[in-house]
């Protein structure tokens, strides 16, 4: 049975504010759990969660998400919303011909609010993708991990999407920047079918690091990129 992608987490200061920004600006309910505070996905729209943690963060994030838009005026309420719930904007080198605007969240995660008309990121909904550094290698490791297809895979980029559709999750190809200390975001996943370690053995067959167990039963692995990610039991 293919993993779950129960979230991408986020570590946070201060979870609950955090989960709050982002549940303002994608409509969604929060639910805390064991984990942290928890933003639900479903079938098509990937879940977030934020979990406490104090590490400082040292930019740049080897992922961040982009919101999509459907119309100008759309892309402008989105940033709008973004300002009023916390945000900022961000200076990361863009060029002011570039349709996106390039946000950070109250902890300072960058995200963009991509402008109307983007083919790529068509149907995808308002989570339109989860754009991450990292190799083509990387790519081909999630697709097996999760059974999620190939929707993109030119010039060493990767992007997969579940079957049901909805956000992307995209890996833009080398240069990667070099790994500093532990990520401080990551996918936090379950065995569709309940067995934990069954899916854990599978993992490492396909190129994941065994990392540590914690005291909760969650086992920390890294993919081929060096990314840390966690499966729970279920």
């Amino acid at each position: 049975m293919p993993l779950r992608l129960l979230s991408v987490t986020f570590d946070a200061h201060d979870p609950t504010r955090l989960a709050r920004f982002w549940a303002g600006l994608l409509g969604r309910e929060v639910v805390e759990d064991a984990g942290g505070v928890l933003l639900p996905g479903d079938d098509t729209q990937v879940g977030l969660r934020f979990a406490s943690g104090g590490a400082e963060m040292t930019p740049p994030n080897r992922l961040h998400l982009h919101l999509t838009s459907a119309s100008a005026a759309g892309q402008q309420e989105t940033v709008a919303t973004a300002l009023r719930l916390g945000g900022g904007h961000l200076d990361v080198g863009q060029r002011p011909e570039e349709g996106h605007v390039v946000l950070a969240d109250p902890e300072g995660y960058e995200f963009c609010v991509i402008e109307a008309g983007n083919n790529f990121l068509a149907g995808c909904g308002l989570l339109g993708e989860v754009a991450c550094d990292g190799t083509r290698e990387v790519g081909l490791f999630w697709s097996a991990a999760l059974d999620w297809p190939l929707v993109w895979d030119q010039d060493e980029e990767t992007a997969v999407q579940s079957p049901h559709g909805g956000t992307k999750v995209a890996w833009g190809g080398p240069p990667v920047a070099p790994k500093v200390g532990r990520n401080r975001q990551r996918f936090d996943l379950a065995p569709a079918g309940g067995d934990q370690q069954a899916e854990v053995d599978r993992l490492v067959a396909l190129g994941a690091t065994r990392l540590e167990t914690g005291a909760d039963g969650v086992v920390v692995l890294a993919d081929p990129d060096g990314n840390e990610f966690s499966v729970r039991r279920s």
